[in-house]
């Protein structure tokens, strides 16, 4: 998992990773492949996001999410640092 500077910088990380673990606000307009491999979300006033990238095993190049070979990535970022 990595967080951006700007998630770093604010007060309760911990409750945020832990709304993102929780999160379940997938729909059609946000999720239309069923991936559920991104989400926002408001914290402390601000806009945020989240994403899960698929690596090969020596995090090179993308692999593909159904592969018994993958890793996962999460990330938790600003908006306004995308």
């Amino acid at each position: 998992m990595s967080v951006s500077q700007g998630v770093f910088n604010l007060q309760d990380v911990l409750g945020l990773i832990r709304a993102v673990r929780d999160y379940t606000d997938f729909s059609e307009d946000n999720d239309p492949y069923g991936e559920h491999d991104f989400g926002s979300l408001e914290w402390e006033g601000k806009k945020i996001f989240w994403k899960i990238d698929y690596y090969d095993p020596g995090f090179e190049v993308w692999a593909d999410p159904l592969s018994d070979e993958v890793e996962r990535v999460l990330t938790v970022y600003l908006a306004e640092e995308h």
